[in-house]
């Protein structure tokens, strides 16, 4: 009796929780029995393995709330201190399935030897990201000397009342974004190339702010994160005073892997 209220309570538990996954790593991999995921609170962290290769999973509430940004910091903490040590291939955040069977018949059997390749890839590679960002008052003194038209148009409406210059600053703005723009494509172009030098793999992220100048993701071997130091401190040199520059990393390699069904995405 007391064997089958077990199991009756193991098949409820089962169906109450989900498997949620953060990323995939050598089958050789171990997991240190205090790291934690996601949730409130939070989830042991363990391997499922199949071959040579292994998920990170946690089991997480199916009627819980996934997605706020304690769980966020959580998924991406976990993966980048993973990365730190080996190779992982991040999955996108709020990855959830079934049982942990589930993780090895629908995602590690059908995938294994593209994702081994994958990882043996990424051996001793970590991505970096670099941010630039336009420093406002120099990007703005720029536009104004390099365009006539925008200068002029700023100059008519600058003493000029608001309701009465509405579409007139309307069009301003767009020409301001648009300068804006081309200055960027210049800027991230020549941050590429300097990149580029190194013989890293690179990624151009689009701007996530209307100040961005560039923001590029570089996979380099973990040993060489000095070399990469020294380029960004180069084009913070040479942009001082309109540029200001801030090296992150390092991370799980976002930019440069994607899962069955995603697109290269963070």
């Amino acid at each position: 009796m007391a064997e089958a209220t077990t199991h009756e309570a193991a098949e409820v538990q089962q169906r109450s929780t989900g498997t949620y996954i953060y990323g995939l790593v050598p089958a050789d991999v171990e997991v240190s029995e205090d790291v934690l995921g996601v949730g409130d609170p939070p989830g042991e962290v363990r391997l499922v393995r199949h071959g040579e290769i292994a998920a990170l999973v946690s089991e997480v509430p199916l009627d819980g709330r996934l997605g706020t940004p304690d769980d966020l910091v959580a998924h991406e903490r976990l993966l980048d201190a993973t990365a730190a040590e080996v190779p992982v291939l991040p999955l996108r955040f709020g990855a959830v399935m079934t049982t942990p069977d589930g993780v090895v018949e629908e995602l590690l059997a059908p995938h294994h030897d593209d994702f081994l390749a994958a990882l043996n890839e990424l051996e001793g590679r970590v991505e970096y990201v670099v941010k630039a960002r336009y420093v406002e008052r120099a990007v703005l003194s720029e536009i104004l000397a390099e365009n006539p038209e925008i200068a002029r148009l700023r100059e008519e409406i600058r003493t000029q009342p608001e309701e009465l210059t509405r579409q007139e600053r309307i069009d301003l703005g767009q020409l301001v974004e648009q300068a804006i723009a081309a200055k960027r494509q210049a800027d991230t172009e020549a941050l590429t190339e300097d990149l580029a030098a190194l013989g890293v793999l690179t990624v151009e992220r689009p701007p996530s702010h209307e100040h961005d100048a560039a923001q590029v993701a570089v996979l380099i071997e973990t040993d060489r994160a000095d070399e990469l130091e020294e380029v960004v401190d180069e084009f913070a040199a040479r942009s001082e005073g309109r540029i200001t520059m801030r090296l992150l990393g390092p991370h799980a390699p976002y930019d440069f892997v994607a899962t069955p069904g995603e697109e290269t995405e963070r």
